[in-house]
């Protein structure tokens, strides 16, 4: 998951995820009424393989291995607070998002110029045409390198030409991006 999914898995939740594999699991178990065996079954892994995990036994009591760790938290992730994404994404799309950025930005330029890249942090209002295009991106299986472009000619166009009041022809394209994080809301 590259850095621009991150930040917007980021923006849709309001609580963090558990963070610990015992609370993912009990997360899980309340999410699947209690039942083991449902549990197994999304996790693909036996009923009695769960209830070791959850056991208050000390002795009887097994930690899952690296690959049920990551199918946990993929399962926790997949059902962690759906309501609540489903209005943060409506909200983006309809009224746009704050995009904050630190990325290198310049022209081509000899070395030592005032035009030379540099690291800038960006902080921009996006309008809700680019939230509904990279959310069909990402829905789509888009890479990080199609919806960097697609927030890259977004900022052109915001941050670097002001919606076509200056710079015209400029070219915007991020080459490093260090951070990226959103705000809906």
């Amino acid at each position: 998951m590259g850095q621009i999914e991150q930040g917007l898995e980021r923006s849709m939740r309001t609580r963090p995820v558990p963070s610990s594999t015992e609370a993912r699991l009990r997360f899980l178990l309340a999410s699947h009424g209690g039942s083991t065996r449902r549990v197994a079954t999304v996790l693909g892994v036996s009923q009695r393989t769960v209830q070791r995990w959850v056991t208050k036994k000390p002795r009887a009591r097994r930690p899952p291995g690296p690959p049920q760790v990551r199918a946990i938290e993929e399962a926790v992730l997949a059902r962690w607070q759906p309501r609540v994404q489903a209005r943060r994404r409506a909200q983006a799309e309809a009224e746009g998002f704050v995009f904050h950025t630190r990325a290198r930005f310049g022209f081509a330029a000899p070395a030592g110029s005032s035009d030379d890249p540099r690291v800038r942090w960006i902080t921009q209002d996006l309008p809700g045409e680019v939230a509904r295009e990279l959310f069909a991106a990402r829905d789509a299986g888009a890479g990080e390198q199609q919806q960097t472009a697609i927030l890259a000619r977004a900022l052109g166009h915001a941050y670097f030409r002001e919606w076509g009041r200056r710079a015209h022809g400029l070219y915007v394209a991020f080459s490093d991006i260090e951070f990226a994080d959103f705000s809906i809301g």
